[in-house]
């Protein structure tokens, strides 16, 4: 079963990434009037935002943090298809009245909007905007799930985890990154949780990674990722 969660009202007008997230199109005027029935969650490390099956009531925007969308395999293995961070939409099955087809599972600690499926076709009715931006949405989910296809599952396990270590680090200025658990990083690449743990350790011991004192963080040597990655 999911997680109880504990939603509370969302503040549209001041969120500080409204610009880059699902109502980016929309007027003050506009958020104004729907900011009530929006809930902005707070979600812990391994709880469930949703699960495949359930009914898709409503859309979300990732905030902050880091999830995972999971299928599983026959045997009962699991499969992560797709990572969600800042700025990501997530659930829009529910915009085709289907169920989700993903488990939705935290990875670092994040801060979810949960926008109610009434909303959004109210919304789609006076805003074309916003469906220009759904389809928007829609595509990088597309692309995303090709990229993932292309990036991560070929090639050798060592490139996959520079590809992987890219994304994780893509747009951050500093270049550094929190590793997740093995287990998942083999899930993400086709790889046993111990091939991800001695790739880890080897990157780390040739300086591709790098430890930062005082943090959880790991400092990545670009251009070395760069050059694994392309084996």
């Amino acid at each position: 079963m999911s997680t109880t969660l504990l939603p509370r009202g969302s503040d549209c007008v001041s969120c500080s990434i409204r610009k880059s997230v699902l109502f980016a199109g929309l007027e003050i005027s506009d958020c104004e009037s729907i900011h009530r029935p929006i809930d902005d969650i707070a979600l812990a490390p391994q709880e469930v935002l949703y699960r495949a099956g359930d009914p898709a009531q409503a859309v979300f925007t990732i905030r902050s943090g880091l999830l995972k969308l999971v299928q599983y395999l026959p045997d009962g293995r699991q499969r992560i298809v797709r990572l969600l961070r800042a700025s990501d939409v997530t659930g829009l099955e529910a915009l085709l009245g289907q169920t989700y087809q993903h488990d939705a599972i935290v990875l670092q600690q994040s801060e979810v909007c949960r926008i109610p499926l009434e909303v959004i076709q109210r919304l789609d009715q006076d805003n074309p905007k916003l469906r220009k931006e759904l389809m928007v949405r829609w595509q990088r989910a597309l692309d995303e799930a090709d990229a993932w296809l292309t990036q991560l599952a070929t090639g050798s396990a060592r490139a996959r985890m520079a590809r992987l270590l890219q994304r994780l680090v893509s747009g951050r200025e500093d270049g550094s990154c929190e590793l997740f658990g093995r287990e998942d990083m083999g899930s993400m690449l086709g790889i046993t949780t111990e091939t991800a743990s001695r790739i880890i350790a080897e990157f780390k011991r040739s300086g591709a990674l790098l430890e930062i004192p005082g943090s959880v963080s790991l400092k990545c040597d670009t251009d070395m990722l760069n050059k694994i990655a392309a084996d």
